[in-house]
C-alpha cells in the first residue's frame, strides 16, 4: 500500500494538468461513442427472487449464437457494458463460436433496484435464475467469469450449481475481504463523508484504486468497433459521427464510461452502491466451502487471477485462493491493478479464449 501512496501522492499534485475535467470529457468528439452500440441476439428482464424478497427484475442479455457459453458477472457498482470489450470480442467477432450472457447485478443499470441489505448468496441466486431462464441448465454447459465482487457472487454460484459449470474463472476477487484498505476506503468514501466528494473527484479516486498510475496517463488503445465491419454494431450517435473515435488517454476513457453511469439515476445512485457494498463487505467462504467448489467444479476448471498492484482487493486475498482452491489455471501479473479486463484487454481476451478452448475440448476416449 505504501507504494501506492507514494504514486497517489506524485500524482496529485498534478491532477488538473495529468487528468482532465469531467466537462472536458464530456465535451470530447468520442463521448457520444463511450459506449459501444453492440445489438445483443437476445435480452430481456425476468422476474426473480419470489419467495425471497422479491420479485426483483434482472436485466440480461446474449451476444453471440455460439455453442462455447460464456457467463459474465460485473463487480461493485459495474453495468453490463463493463464488458463491451468482451462482449465484443466474444459474442461479435467470434459470436459462431460463443454466446456470452451479461446482467446487470440487483441494484444497478437495467436492473430493479430494491432497498435492502444485498448479499453475494442473494445475487447468486438470482443469477442462476437468468441462467435457468435463458435455458442454460446441462450438466459443464456454463463457463463462468467473475470479477471483484462479481467474483464473490461466482463462487456462491458455484458452490450450488457446481457440476452445471463447465469452468469457473475468479478475477481479482477474495472469500472474504482482508490484507486491503481498497474496499474499506470506498465504504468510508460512501459512508463517512462530512462534505460529499464532487463526482469528478470520486471518479479520479476510483480509478487510481483500480488501475495503476502508468496505464491511466498512457494514451487510449482500445480496439474500436468499426460499423458495418463488427457484425450487430450500430454507428454512435449522429453528434458523435459515423465512426467510434479515441480518447486522449485511458484515464479519459474510464472517466467516460463512468459518466455515462453516473449522470444517470436510471442506472446508478449511491444509495444503491451502498445495497451492493453491504454484500461485498459481508461475503465470507471458508476453506472448507472452498474446497467444496474445487471438489464439485473440479481444480483444473477453475482459473484465478490476481494483479499485485491491485488496490482494491489485495494480493493476498487471491493467494488464499490459489492456496486452497489449487486452480489448474493461475496468472499472477505484477504490473496489473484490479480490471485486467479493461487495463489489459487484448492479453485478458485472449488468455480466456486459449483456456475456453482446453476447457471445452472433447475429452479423448
Amino acid at each position: 500500500m505504501c507504494g501506492f501512496k507514494a504514486h497517489l501522492h506524485a500524482i496529485r499534485p498534478r491532477r488538473q494538468r495529468t487528468f482532465p475535467s469531467a466537462e472536458e470529457t464530456l465535451k470530447h468528439p468520442a463521448y457520444p461513442g463511450t459506449l459501444w452500440a453492440l445489438e445483443p441476439h437476445s435480452h430481456g428482464k425476468v422476474s426473480v427472487a419470489e419467495g425471497r424478497g422479491g420479485p426483483v427484475g434482472i436485466a440480461w442479455e446474449i451476444h453471440g449464437q455460439g455453442p462455447v457459453k460464456l457467463v459474465l458477472i460485473m463487480g461493485l457498482a459495474g453495468v453490463k457494458t463493463s464488458w463491451q470489450r468482451q462482449t465484443k470480442y466474444f459474442g461479435h467477432d467470434r459470436a459462431d463460436k460463443y454466446s456470452v450472457l451479461i446482467i446487470d447485478n440487483r441494484g444497478m443499470g437495467g436492473s430493479d433496484k430494491p432497498v435492502g441489505v444485498y448479499s453475494t448468496s442473494g445475487m447468486a441466486l438470482d443469477a442462476i435464475e437468468v441462467i435457468d431462464h435463458v435455458g442454460w441448465k446441462a450438466e459443464r454447459d456454463i463457463n463462468l467469469v467473475g470479477i471483484s465482487m462479481g467474483g464473490m457472487i461466482a463462487q456462491e454460484v458455484a458452490i450450488r450449481i457446481p457440476k452445471r459449470l463447465q469452468s469457473l474463472s475468479l478475477l481479482c476477487t477474495s472469500a472474504k475481504v482482508q490484507n486491503t484498505k481498497g474496499l474499506w476506503e470506498t465504504v468510508s468514501d460512501t459512508m463517512g463523508m462530512i462534505i460529499p466528494k464532487s463526482m469528478e473527484r470520486s471518479i479520479v479516486d476510483t480509478a487510481l484504486r483500480l488501475f495503476t498510475p502508468e496505464w491511466l496517463i498512457a494514451p487510449d488503445d482500445d480496439i474500436l468497433p468499426e460499423p458495418g465491419v463488427t457484425a450487430r454494431c450500430s454507428p454512435p450517435p449522429p453528434e458523435g459521427g459515423p465512426t467510434y473515435r479515441l480518447f486522449e488517454t485511458n484515464f479519459q476513457r474510464f472517466q467516460a464510461q463512468e459518466l455515462t453511469k453516473k449522470t444517470n439515476p436510471e442506472l446508478y445512485t449511491t444509495k444503491m452502491l451502498m445495497c451492493q457494498l453491504a454484500a461485498a463487505a459481508l461475503h465470507n467462504k471458508t476453506d472448507d466451502q472452498l474446497r467444496e467448489i474445487a471438489d464439485g467444479v473440479g481444480s483444473e476448471r477453475i482459473m484465478i487471477m490476481h494483479g499485485k498492484r491491485d488496490n482494491m482487493i489485495s494480493f493476498p486475498n487471491g493467494e488464499r485462493l490459489i492456496k486452497v482452491l489449487k486452480p489448474g489455471s493461475v496468472h499472477i501479473v505484477d504490473d496489473m491493478g484490479h480490471a485486467p479486463i479493461i487495463e489489459k484487454t487484448q492479453w485478458f481476451n485472449s488468455v480466456l479464449e486459449e483456456q475456453l478452448s482446453m476447457w471445452t475440448k472433447p475429452k479423448e476416449e
